[in-house]
Formats: structure tokens, sequence, C-alpha cells
């Protein structure tokens, strides 16, 4: 706010000084009485204290303007307050002519109280008004930027209350989950259930670091990804192997938490965990141009129909943060893998100074 009024206090008396240089121009072209022409010193000063006696009562116009609209609703009252204060600054400025002559020189002789004014008002009321509107247009310009930025700011807020909103959706489904794997395993394999427990332990330690935030490191979510295929590693055994296909370099890149760890987790169930024999679960991060892929992929499940069951909570709370996130700026696509099963594929815009890089 101080800064706005700053910039508007300069440019009041910028142009108020622009103003002033003009009519000591104009004066020195004219011929006074004599024939002879207006010194450069005396037709500077005139001239500048013209303009620069503008400047206090354009604040107050200015700071009476904003108290006192003329707008619906109250048109009668602003107009009759506009026009007192208008008469006023009349007043004021014929006043300051009087108080100023003698420094100044505006009159050899100073006219009488009467002659002033009218002199005054003719000079002045309409400029004044003149005033009065392009006040009206700075004040209903600063009402919209103030109702844009309140706008972005609701937006934003929404936003993030939607994000948190399918974050609170997607931790409880998450959880159920990891207990439900770690459940199968309590009468089968003790000691494998408390490895998965001390797993899920890490793995909730790193989603609750990154609870409020909207973007993280990829090597961060990549560590999330890799405790909770560990917790998978200990329930399925031989039957999970895995593939990590992650270019270097891309560590730092932002991408939103909890993002490929749901895709591990239809992949697995959809297709790993159905069949008795070893599965495939292949995880790959590129970069190409300025976008950065991701990719979960499966070798196939039974009967191979993964791709067409694949519509659960984790899917659809992804794509929704997406577009939360990015908008229109990221792909996200689900389809049969090149040698069998299914491939999810995303992208994600890098920001700018990557994609100059």
């Amino acid at each position: 706010m101080r800064g706005n009024t700053l910039k508007l206090l300069m440019a009041v008396v910028g142009w108020w000084t622009l103003y002033g240089l003009l009519l000591a121009g104009q004066l020195l072209g004219m011929e006074g009485p004599d024939g002879g022409v207006m010194p450069a010193a005396h037709a500077l000063r005139l001239g500048l204290a013209s303009g620069l006696m503008w400047i206090p009562l354009t604040w107050l116009l200015l700071w009476w303007v904003r108290r006192w609209p003329i707008e619906r609703g109250r048109l009668s009252r602003s107009i009759a307050a506009t026009t007192a204060m208008v008469l006023l600054m009349v007043v004021l400025r014929a006043a300051a002519v009087a108080v100023l002559n003698p420094w100044i020189g505006w009159y050899q002789q100073l006219p009488a109280v009467p002659a002033l004014l009218w002199t005054s008002f003719g000079n002045n009321f309409l400029l004044l008004w003149l005033m009065v509107g392009v006040a009206h247009v700075w004040l209903y310009a600063h009402r919209a930027q103030a109702r844009e930025r309140e706008a972005v700011q609701l937006q934003a807020r929404l936003t993030e209350t939607r994000l948190d909103a399918l974050r609170a959706q997607l931790n409880p489904h998450f959880m159920f989950n990891a207990l439900n794997s770690i459940a199968e395993m309590v009468h089968r394999d003790a000691d494998a259930a408390d490895r998965m427990l001390v797993g899920l332990g890490e793995l909730l330690r790193s989603s609750l670091d990154h609870q409020r935030s909207q973007l993280v490191p990829l090597h961060e979510e990549l560590r999330l990804l890799r405790h909770y295929l560990e917790i998978e590693k200990v329930r399925l055994g031989e039957r999970l192997r895995l593939e990590w296909q992650v270019e270097p370099g891309l560590d730092h890149l932002p991408v939103p938490p909890l993002l490929l760890q749901p895709l591990a987790e239809n992949a697995i169930l959809h297709a790993i965990a159905e069949k008795s024999a070893p599965g495939l679960l292949r995880i790959v991060v590129r970069r190409e141009g300025g976008r950065l892929w991701l990719e979960v992929g499966d070798d196939g499940g039974v009967g191979d129909g993964a791709a067409t069951a694949r519509h659960g909570t984790g899917l659809r709370n992804i794509r929704s943060r997406l577009n939360y996130l990015f908008g229109d700026r990221h792909g996200f696509e689900i389809g049969p893998g090149d040698a069998g099963g299914t491939i999810v594929r995303l992208w994600l815009p890098c920001p700018p100074e990557e994609m100059a890089a």
C-alpha cells in the first residue's frame, strides 16, 4: 500500500512539474504590454509556482474523492460535497496567489479580493472538475485492481482448500491399504509383518514431512515410493520385481507429493498381486524438452484386463490434484504397455529455468 501511495505522489509531482515547465515555455513566447519578452527566470518562476501549487490541492482532491465518490446510491450528496470542495479550492488557490505574489510576481498590483476570486474561478473551476474526473478514474482503477487481487487470493485459497481435501481423502485410503497388506502377513510371517510396520513408519514420516506442501523435490517423492515398495516387497517376495529407469540430474524438479505411490499401488493390486508368477513393476523418470515424464507400468495381470479396472480413489485424486495445480499444462493417460500389461504416463511442466538449461 505504501508503494502505491509513493508511486501516486511521484506521478502527481511529476505531472505538475511538467505542467509548470510547459507553462513557463508558453510565457517565454508571449509579449508583454510594452512589447518586450518576459525574462526566462521570471517565466520559469511563474510557471513552476503555478504548477507546483497544484500538488497539495491535487492530493487533497484525491483524498476527498475517495471519501465522497460520485456513485450510485449517494449521487446528490456526493455532487454537492464535491462542488463545495471545488469552490473551496478556488478560494484556496486565490489565497495562495495573494500570499505568494510578492515573491512570485503574478501581478504588479494585486487586484481586489472579489476580482481575484473571480479570476481564480474562471481559470480553475473547470480544471478542478476535470481533475475530479481523473481522480474518479484513478479510484475506480484502484478498486478494480483490489477486486482482482482479492479474486486471485480467493481462488488460491479455494484451490488450496480443495487440495487439502484431496490429501485428507488420499491419506486414509493409503493407510487402509498399507495396513491391509500388513494384516495379511501377521499370521503368516510375523517377522515380515514387523519389517513392514517399520517400513510403514518411515513412509508415514516422509509423508507427514510434506503434508502441507503442494510440490516436493522429485528425490523426496522417489524416496517415499521406495519406502512403499519395500513394504510390498516384503509381502509379495519374489512375485514383485522392480525396474527403475530414473534419468540422473532431475532430483530437484518439483512434483506433487504422493503422486507415484498410488500408481504403483494400482499396478500391484490389479496386476502383480493377482497372479502367482513373478510380475514386473517398471518406474521410468525422464525429461524431454520442457516436460518431466513419469511412467509406472506392469507386465500384465490375470486376463490382462488391468487397464480397464483402474478408476479408483488414487487415480481420481491424482487427476484432480494435477488439474488444480497445473490446469491444461500437464498430461495423464492410461493404456496398454508395449510388451503387455498397463502403463500410466503423465508429464508435468519443468520450471522455466530448467527449460532453458
